[in-house]
């Protein structure tokens, strides 16, 4: 028996036999050639492929794990039209006169390497994309096809670290788990086994090389802990705690069609976070009584140009209509940070998380920001439409864009195209947002608290920094408090407050929040039943 810990990214158990993939990547030869202007053609022809490749993984996750998992392989097309790797590419084979394959390469691992060493997490994460992609260019120069991974019967995936596009090339239905000894919880992998409610460990420092196929394991992902070589008192401990897992997602069925309240009748609103149209079937199944963050940003990712408002618009209507006057929370776009679009020319930052991002780009790009408005605007009248607006720190921000919201409604107008005002409300993710929210809730309709950012602004870690793990804390005092004075400000100014960051599916929290008088939880579609049947548990009138 062997016991190793990790970092859990899904809670779940599961046990069975592993497989070991181990990264056996042979070096890739250096060759001289004879035109340079040739074998670039060779590698722009590899870029066409490859990005031909990316599309059938996008489109395969989209129907495997919704719009928000899959826009990773929409990312990594874009990388590969990157200009200044692609003119590293060039250079090397004009300069060196070798061929295609060891000039990506190279490239590639020069890229890499600088961007693991920045001190910035967002750009670490992006040396892992690099890699992905110049493997892939490499693999279609020298002729070779993707190595597939299968397996005949259901196994527990165990690899010093699993990209994206292995992960969503895998066959779902196989996959018992997945324990990596590299890897952050916030990597794209990690999202990925969330979303396919798959219980999975990461940075388990284990050796590969005392394992083998076929060896029976235990992965505990609400322990953290993984068992290799498990004793017959291990293995049906952990068949009790499946068969218990499955009783208690089977009794979450009976939840459905039922009020998300209290056992002393206190109500909230139980919404979902989505990232595109194609999430919202999700919602339904999971029974959501309204969608409390829709990421629109997904228009705008892995194009050449900006959405157009009929583009917007169609998107829009369509879910307000699936959602058949439910509410439909629909956040303006949320380009920056760690989201970028190229034909936005946004300029390298060295602090992105803090930099020109959200709202920050529509107010000084408002011809972008209105079209968006005209089209969420001609959406609200076909449901119940709300609109809020993210990384707000300043009653002067929300002036200014109400006035420019005022002017798309007076274009739309002139132009007898029947719109609506709709609800209109703002994230507040920053403390200024939360020292000034008595004033902010003097202007808008309602709160929405996004505590992702809000806990890394106030505790000064970066959420996406896997060696501050055990600094970054959610349950901090500090954030608490600000949540509970962000609810007390919207009651006394007569409007209402919610959560639609991760804290929200916390249920060591959900009788706190419930507590705090907040009005609304917005979460993972999958946690919906969960949260549901917490808060039908409460009783808060006892003490």
């Amino acid at each position: 028996m062997m016991q190793f810990f990790g970092k859990s990214v899904y809670k779940g158990i599961t046990a069975g036999p592993i497989m070991v993939l181990k990264n056996q990547a042979d070096p890739v030869r250096r060759r001289s050639i004879d035109n340079p202007e040739a074998e670039f053609e060779r590698v722009r022809t590899a870029v066409i492929q490859a990005k031909e490749q990316l599309q059938v993984l996008y489109e395969k996750a989209v129907k495997e794990v919704g719009e928000s998992g899959a826009v990773i392989f929409q990312v990594h097309q874009m990388m590969l039209e990157d200009e200044v790797f692609l003119e590293a590419v060039r250079s090397m084979i004009q300069r060196e006169m070798v061929n295609g394959e060891y000039a990506a390469a190279v490239t590639g691992d020069n890229f890499s390497e600088m961007f693991a060493g920045m001190d910035d997490e967002y750009m670490k994460a992006r040396a892992a994309d690099i890699k992905d992609i110049s493997n892939r260019l490499i693999r279609i120069l020298e002729g070779r096809t993707e190595t597939e991974v299968s397996f005949d019967s259901p196994m527990i995936v165990v690899a010093d670290d699993l990209s994206p596009s292995q992960t969503v090339r895998m066959d779902k239905e196989k996959i018992l788990g997945f324990v990596t000894i590299h890897g952050s919880v916030n990597s794209h992998t990690a999202i990925l086994a969330r979303m396919m409610n798959i219980p999975a460990l990461m940075g388990v420092p284990v050796d590969l090389g005392r394992l083998y196929t076929g060896m029976q394991a235990v992965v505990d992902g609400f322990e953290g802990n993984v068992i290799f070589q498990p004793d017959d008192g291990q293995r049906q401990q952990a068949k009790r705690r499946m068969a218990e897992e499955k009783e208690k997602l089977h009794l979450l069925e009976d939840l459905k069609g039922k009020e998300t309240v209290t056992i002393d009748g206190r109500s909230i609103c139980l919404y979902a976070n989505i990232g595109s149209v194609d999430d919202i079937q999700t919602v339904l199944e999971n029974d959501g009584e309204g969608i409390g963050l829709f990421r629109s940003e997904f228009l705008y990712l892995g194009r050449d140009d900006f959405p157009g408002e009929e583009e917007q618009f169609q998107a829009y209507k369509q879910a307000a209509q699936r959602m058949d006057g439910k509410k439909v929370i629909i956040r303006t776009l949320d380009i920056g940070g760690d989201k970028q679009a190229d034909y936005f020319n946004l300029e390298k930052e060295d602090n992105p998380a803090m930099g020109y991002r959200a709202i920050r780009i529509c107010l000084k790009q408002p011809d972008i920001f209105k079209t968006q408005l005209r089209a969420l605007f001609r959406a609200a009248v076909f449901g119940n439409i709300s609109v809020m607006y993210p990384m707000i720190t300043a009653v002067e921000e929300v002036k200014q864009i109400f006035e420019i919201g005022r002017e798309a409604g007076q274009e739309l107008e002139a132009a007898k195209i029947p719109y609506r005002y709709p609800e209109q409300g703002i994230m507040i993710e920053t403390p200024a947002a939360v020292m000034i929210s008595d004033e902010l809730a003097e202007l808008v309709d309602f709160f929405s608290i996004g505590t992702n950012d809000l806990t890394q602004y106030t505790l000064a870690v970066d959420r996406q920094n896997e060696n501050l793990d055990d600094f970054y804390n959610p349950h901090h005092k500090a954030v608490l408090r600000m949540i509970q004075m962000v609810a007390d400000n919207a009651h006394k100014h007569g409007i209402w407050a919610g959560i639609c960051g991760e804290l929200g599916a916390d249920t060591e929290l959900t009788e706190e929040f419930v507590r705090m008088g907040l009005d609304e939880l917005s979460v993972a579609p999958s946690m919906l039943l969960k949260i549901r049947k917490k808060v039908r548990e409460l009783n808060i009138t006892e003490e």
